[in-house]
């Protein structure tokens, strides 16, 4: 047998498997998953997420555990005025008025005063006092 017959063989042994091969590599190219969300989409999804464990906490009566996942929700987003508006809720809920009093107002001033006396929970409008 020559080195030419063999090398020939060799390819023709091999040829199935290369083929099988650009057929897995192709298909993994035409995959139809989404992209994946941007690390900004990711963080504002995880917050979401937060901060509606936080409304089922709160629901629940658990308003530590409220505070703690709504607290997680500003850490992860602080831009975020509906985080701050839900722990302002629980902490005014745990009698912690001082703290609720800042974190409506952070929401406040993040919302660019969307909260009016009428949307504006009772706990607030009964406590409101000026902040620094």
């Amino acid at each position: 047998m020559s080195a030419a017959g063999g090398g020939a063989r060799l390819v023709a042994l091999l040829a199935p498997a290369l083929a099988a091969l650009l057929a897995l590599a192709l298909v993994g190219c035409t995959r139809s998953e989404p992209p994946a969300a941007s690390p900004v989409e990711a963080q504002r999804t995880r917050a979401q997420a937060l901060i509606d464990s936080g409304s089922a906490a709160f629901r629940g009566g658990d308003f530590a555990a409220a505070a703690k996942r709504y607290a997680s929700a500003v850490v992860v987003s602080p831009d975020d005025p509906a985080a701050y508006y839900g722990l302002g809720m629980a902490l005014a809920k745990l009698g912690r008025d001082d703290e609720a009093r800042v974190a409506y107002a952070k929401a406040r001033e993040l919302s660019r005063g969307e909260l009016d006396a009428e949307t504006m929970p009772h706990e607030v409008r009964y406590r409101r006092t000026k902040h620094p």
